[in-house]
């Protein structure tokens, strides 16, 4: 374990807390010339149902930040230390968002999960998420992490309760500097010693008390049972609405963009159309009885990255990073998922022209395959049954909804509409596709597949600006996508042949030699499949590079 050893501080009053952040001096410490860096955090803390890690003396959170998990199991128990700092033990290592603990790489903090918690699944006592802003301080040899931190309590996808703190945490050096600098931070009105974690406060504002001073810290499952009647009434109510609601979003048949639209909100109008087909696609993929379900809801999310990117300068990064990352989350899983559906399907349509003998000897591969698409599949659902998934959904919900919702200010001189922005973004996304021309004859595969990239945003910056653009657009998206599909293929062979290669070094000493060349042959059917397709490009190519398609691309942008 180490020892986690800072000052807290209740703030009462912004302003004092900002000056503490930004001053040049506090004490014996100086603080870094550099601004203070913001950062986003999501924390979730988390117990077994019957509470066994808060009996053993430990709350144990899982940080999300950027695309790492890290899980911190602290010690409820803490010591006061000089100038009113109290230190705990922790220990900290990586984990999964989505995984059991037993899933997790190892750790000394993974190993104490277990030890305590056994083989029972992990449930959420509640979610922080927090904006912090971090400056680094020093005073000779000790070095401290100030840090000002906006907390959202947040339960059931809603938040409870909110509350500023500010904390000075020891990183490196004498524990003793720490009542020179809680004097300095104290000469400022406004900041009140907090006696609690974070963790405390927020489950007092769960049993109502709201003032973040006292918690009770007892286990989920014993905190459950001081609800009263009144309180299981009002929450059966809520959820017997919930389940009778309508649809959580509604929209028409296109994303009804308009060259007038600012950029902000022709992006939201855009995210929000693709947001209600992801949704309306999860019931079947849940079901799992038609794997087009897997297809589409990919194809939602990834219109809306795409989306993202196109738009994505027109709001807040720092307020809009939950989404991107939610995102990217759910489509990881939808992706593995579906990759393997196609290989599956590869196979399937190869098999059928093939003799019993040679169809029987493919048996090996596709049992290896279905075994990944069903892990893959578990993983998926897992990912979807998530509270961090749910809370996704309402937060992004309330986003697409919310017009100016997170939106950078933008001068009214400054060109920020469609009709003023569209026509720059579709030239540098053509221009990016037309680079690769000198190349497109050496060009490996690796080389395709990025041009297959880049053909893609210049296929997503025509549609999603397709309605102001007029029906010209049509024909030019159409032969965008038909280069995008015919690279697609390609791409899908040559995964289908490294997945086979790979396949057949790793079980050589398990497949007879029937197996051996049955499944042989079809890596060498997916090669030639890619050599295929590699050849054939140039038409594809250059209905898209030719000087036809720059003039129909030009007259189509000047319409706006």
């Amino acid at each position: 374990m180490t020892e986690e050893v800072e000052l807290k501080y209740r703030v009462g009053d912004m302003a004092a807390a900002e000056r503490v952040l930004a001053a040049e001096r506090l004490g014996p410490f100086t603080g870094a010339a550099t601004s203070a860096r913001a950062t986003q955090l999501e924390d979730r803390y988390v117990d077994t149902a019957d509470g066994a890690l808060a009996h053993a003396g430990y709350a144990v959170r899982l940080r999300q930040k950027g695309g790492e998990t890290i899980v911190s199991v602290k010690s409820l128990a803490h010591t006061d230390g000089p100038g009113g700092s109290f230190s705990r033990e922790e220990l900290e290592g990586p984990a999964d968002r989505v995984a059991p603990p037993s899933d997790w790489p190892a750790s000394d903090a993974r190993a104490l999960v277990l030890e305590h918690a056994g083989d029972a699944p992990l449930v959420e006592r509640v979610t922080i998420r927090q904006l912090r802003r971090v400056r680094q301080l020093r005073a000779a040899s000790t070095r401290v992490e100030l840090s000002l931190d906006e907390v959202d309590v947040v339960a059931r996808g809603r938040v409870v309760e909110r509350f500023v703190e500010l904390e000075a945490e020891l990183t490196k050096g004498d524990r003793s500097d720490l009542a020179a600098l809680g004097e300095a931070i104290e000469s400022e009105s406004g900041l009140e010693r907090a006696g609690t974690s974070k963790l405390e406060a927020a489950l007092a504002a769960l049993d109502g008390s709201g003032n973040g001073q006292a918690a009770d810290t007892k286990p989920p499952a014993a905190r459950s049972r001081k609800r009263t009647t009144a309180q299981e009434t009002t929450d059966a109510e809520v959820d017997e609405k919930e389940d009778k609601a309508e649809p959580r979003l509604v929209t028409g048949k296109t994303p009804g963009v308009l060259a007038e639209d600012t950029v902000a909100e022709a992006g939201r109008k855009v995210m929000r159309f693709h947001l209600a087909r992801m949704i309306d696609r999860e019931p079947g993929v849940r079901d799992g009885k038609d794997i087009e379900d897997i297809h589409k809801m990919r194809v939602a999310t990834r219109r809306q990255r795409a989306a993202w990117r196109v738009f994505g300068e027109a709001f807040r990064k720092r307020r809009t990073r939950d989404y991107r990352d939610g995102l990217r989350d759910v489509a990881r899983r939808l992706g593995a998922v579906r990759d393997l559906d196609v290989q599956l399907e590869g196979i399937d349509t190869y098999r059928a022209d093939q003799s019993v003998t040679d169809q029987r000897s493919l048996e090996p591969l596709i049992g290896s395959l279905q075994q990944h698409r069903d892990d893959s599949r578990a993983l998926l659902i897992r990912e979807l049954d998530s509270g961090a998934y749910a809370r996704f959904i309402d937060d992004y919900l309330d986003f697409v909804r919310t017009e100016g919702a997170a939106a950078r200010p933008v001068h009214a001189s400054a060109p920020h509409r469609v009709r003023e922005t569209a026509p720059s973004r579709i030239w540098a996304a053509y221009e990016q596709v037309r680079s690769y021309e000198p190349i497109l004859r050496w060009a490996d595969v690796p080389t395709l597949h990025d041009l297959r990239i880049a053909g893609k945003w210049l296929r997503y910056s025509l549609e999603f600006v397709q309605e102001p653009l007029g029906d010209d657009a049509l024909p030019l998206i159409a032969k965008v996508t038909a280069l995008q599909d015919h690279l697609g293929l390609m791409n899908d062979a040559s995964v289908a042949a490294s997945m086979t290669r790979t396949f057949l070094v790793e079980r050589a000493g398990e497949l007879s030699s029937a197996e051996t060349a049955g499944i042989g042959r079809y890596l060498v059917d997916r090669e030639r499949e890619v050599g295929r397709l590699r050849r054939t490009i140039g038409p594809t190519w250059r209905r898209v590079a030719g000087l036809s398609y720059r003039r129909a691309l030009g007259r189509v942008v000047a319409d706006l």
